[in-house]
Order: C-alpha cells, then structure tokens, then sequence
C-alpha cells in the first residue's frame, strides 16, 4: 500500500495501554503523526464525534487521510506496512503468526491481570483515595505468573520475542510491562525469569518509551 502525504491521527489518552502501542509503533517507524486527546471517561459521556470513530467507545482509534480504522492491532499493523522505516513484523509466515500469537496472549489474558487486576488495585486505587482490592489482586497473581511465564518461554534466547529485530509483539507488551512493573507484584513475577528480565531492560531503554512516556509512571 503506498504511503500518502497525509498526517496520521490517533485518537486516545496518553496513559492509555492501547494507545501507547500506536504511539510506540508510530515513534519506532518514525512516523509523524498527531494525538488528539478523548476522554471516554468524561462526565458527559463519550463524545459523539468519537462514537463514529469506534463505535464501541474505546481508544485508540486513528485515520490516515480518508482512511479510519479502530483497534490497535489493526492500527499498529497498517502504520508498519504503509509507512517505511524498519519493518515490524517478521517476513516469514511462521514469525508472522508469532506475532499474532503474542498479541492475542497479551489481549486475552495479560491486560486483565497485569494491568486491570495488579496494576489498578496496587497502584491507581491509592492514587484515587482507595484501598486496594487484595482478593482480587491475589485472585490475578496465578494468571499474571502464567502469562508472564508464556511469554519468557516464547522469548526464549531471542534478543526480541520474534527474533533478532523488534516487533509489534514487543511493542504489544511494552505498555502492560510498565504498568505491570511498576508494582512489587509485577517486579518479582519478571525477576523470575532473568532472560525476560533482560528483554524488558532493552525494551524500556529503547528512545520510544521514553518519548511515548505514561503520565501515570
């Protein structure tokens, strides 16, 4: 698909997971592009104009001149096959299919324990003048553990968990990482496996985290 001249805008939050994957996957191709801020959570509701845009009420959504599309995966595949700049997705079918495996993991069972479950109630509920829920987060421990396990046996030696290059499944974790680590919880599940450990090093190292940083950390 060629590129066009248009910028690119994403619509989300800043401390949003899911749009700080389209922002990571933008900033690694080198994208310009703009962020226009949503508030799905607002008093009044989520905007209408965004209910046309994702007819779900959820961010990210994002358009590219006359093309719209919702849902980061789909978000984050499009920006790495219009625009050039390093590849995000490995040639070969097999490591394409990794890529959409590690995605579907962390979509379906790591955001709801390492982020909505661990995260929330150690770190957002004090913030918000709450105690936290430690039922729930110790109900979510064993999940988050097999998952984090999952993925250290997917990453394996690989430098990324694709191979030798980054990808969007690297891009995938990154957000649900830091927020997952930023809890005693998280720290000590991930100290587990030293080579994932290291992954995550590299990964927060890298000029793209810091550039698409959380208001939150």
């Amino acid at each position: 698909m060629p590129e066009t001249v248009a910028t690119p805008v994403l619509f989300g939050a800043a401390y949003s997971v899911y749009t700080r994957i389209c922002r990571l996957t933008l900033t690694e191709k080198g994208v310009d592009y703009e962020l226009r801020a949503v508030d799905i959570f607002a008093s009044t509701g989520v905007p209408p104009d965004h209910l046309r845009r994702h007819p779900f009420a959820r961010i990210p959504a994002f358009t590219h001149g006359d093309f719209s599309i919702y849902e980061a995966a789909a978000i984050c595949r499009y920006v790495d096959e219009t625009f050039t700049g390093p590849a995000l997705q490995p040639p070969t079918a097999r490591g394409g299919a990794r890529v959409t495996q590690i995605v579907s993991l962390l979509d379906a069972y790591a955001f709801r324990s390492l982020v909505m479950a661990i995260f929330v109630e150690r770190i957002r509920a004090p913030q918000r003048g709450q105690v936290p829920d430690e039922a729930r987060i110790s109900a979510a421990i064993p999940l988050a553990e097999r998952c984090i396990a999952a993925i250290a046996d997917l990453l394996g030696d690989q430098t990324w968990l694709t191979g030798d290059a980054i990808s969007l499944a690297d891009l995938h974790a990154a957000p649900m990482m830091v927020y997952f680590t930023m809890t005693a919880e998280g720290r000590g599940i991930v100290a587990a496996h030293p080579r994932l450990a290291a992954w995550w090093c590299r990964l927060r190292a890298r000029p793209a985290m810091r550039a698409t940083i959380s208001p939150l950390e």
